[in-house]
């Protein structure tokens, strides 16, 4: 299954763009020009990797810095010590789509497990 995630045009090198799906993905532009795509909740808490600061092929998490290599998905830095699935990105078109990955559970941490089952917390 392929997603479409935005325009290439419209995510710039070092920035990011979050796909609101359940889990939520997302695709990180470097500014080498490189896309990567990665599930969006830090494995150690509650928050969104979209609202990190990625620098090389990292991306550093807002709330407690861990950190995540954008290519394999593990961790760079602690506190986090599991790592985040990573994704297929391509452009076609002009339009960055995601394959997500066939792991079939992410890692996130045990206060994102209710939502992610449709139960309410």
């Amino acid at each position: 299954m392929m997603i479409p995630a935005c325009p290439l045009v419209d995510l710039p090198r070092g920035e990011a763009h979050r796909l609101d799906i359940e889990p939520p993905i997302t695709v990180f532009h470097t500014e080498d020009g490189e896309l990567y795509a990665v599930d969006d909740t830090c494995t150690h808490q509650d928050a969104s990797l979209a609202d990190g600061w990625v620098e090389d092929c990292a991306v550093e998490c807002p709330l407690h810095a861990s950190k995540f290599d954008l290519r394999t998905g593990a961790v760079d830095a602690p506190p986090a010590k599991r790592p985040v699935r990573t994704h297929e990105v391509f452009v076609e078109n002009g339009t960055v789509y995601v394959r997500p990955s066939a792991e079939p559970v992410p890692h996130v941490p045990p206060c994102v497990l209710p939502r992610l089952a449709g139960e309410r917390a």
